[in-house]
């Protein structure tokens, strides 16, 4: 396993400065995040793919936002986060499908995205529309040679899991997985993340290396914080990745910005480089 980190893009950002950054870390692969379809285009993708080469950066994964409202908690994130709100359902999906296009273009195999509060109830109208949406999601990634990723979060591992299988009875097994968040099991309340890996631990293709709190509330969020001091047990969830075989990337994500966010990662890449000695 390698230690990476989570590098978002703008209009205005320099990704070959962000890349001599990521690389002045210590840190050789990244998972690229974009939340602006207006710059998932060729000369976007030119610009990432020189500084890749350059720098000779890999990145694991594209992880595609999508537009409208986003409210991250339990009550508005009801309404506005991912393909599950039906008012935003269309638009987002052909974002998306735009997201799985630019991944191609700087020849990135994995694409990842919040799909929202999942239902519980497999019975639900509204399962039974996303769950419509996410095939044809699957069938472009699919047809693509990528892996479209669940970012866990808003779902419990078992509903995240069902949903997975539906898309397989249909669509056969192989390009569908996790993008595994340890924190946001945590800061959702939805599940100790060493548990969570008993449950699907078989579909995890990407890990974030993030630290949170539970919520102490039922309408926010628990707290995300630096690694190592929230409830994520690191060295028990390390342990247990190396148990299921996972060899993929642990990529570092702290929803902080400046040069605290910065020092946070280089701490963070400390404690995950001695865990996974």
């Amino acid at each position: 396993m390698r230690v990476g980190v989570l590098i978002e893009i703008f209009r205005d950002t320099d990704v070959d400065a962000k890349f001599a950054e990521l690389r002045s870390m210590g840190m050789e692969s990244c998972q690229l995040v974009c939340w602006d379809k207006e710059i998932m285009n060729q000369e976007t993708a030119d610009k990432v793919n020189a500084a890749a080469e350059n720098h000779k950066v890999d990145i694991t994964a594209f992880w595609c936002g999508w537009e409208g409202p986003r409210v991250w908690d339990f009550y508005d994130g009801q309404l506005t986060l991912g393909l599950v709100p039906e008012a935003f359902r269309f638009e987002r999906v052909k974002m998306l499908q735009k997201g799985i296009t630019f991944a191609s273009m700087i020849h990135v195999k994995d694409v990842a995205t919040h799909v929202g509060y999942m239902p519980e109830n497999p019975y639900d109208p509204n399962y039974a529309g996303v769950l419509a949406c996410l095939k044809e999601l699957v069938k472009q990634c699919k047809e693509n040679g990528q892996n479209f990723l669940f970012e866990t979060g808003q779902e419990t591992p078992v509903t995240l899991k069902r949903a997975i299988q539906d898309i397989e009875k249909e669509l056969g097994k192989g390009n569908v997985g996790i993008n595994l968040d340890p924190a946001n099991l945590v800061m959702y309340g939805k599940a100790n993340p060493v548990d969570a890996l008993e449950v699907f631990g078989e579909y995890v293709m990407g890990i974030h290396g993030k630290d949170g709190k539970y919520p102490t509330d039922g309408h926010m969020l628990g707290e995300e914080v630096p690694l190592g001091q929230g409830k994520v047990n690191y060295p028990a969830f390390v342990a247990k990745l190396k148990e299921i075989g996972y060899a993929g990337d642990i990529t570092i994500e702290r929803e902080i910005s400046g040069e605290e966010q910065k020092k946070d990662i280089v701490m963070a890449k400390a404690v995950l480089d001695e865990l996974l000695k």
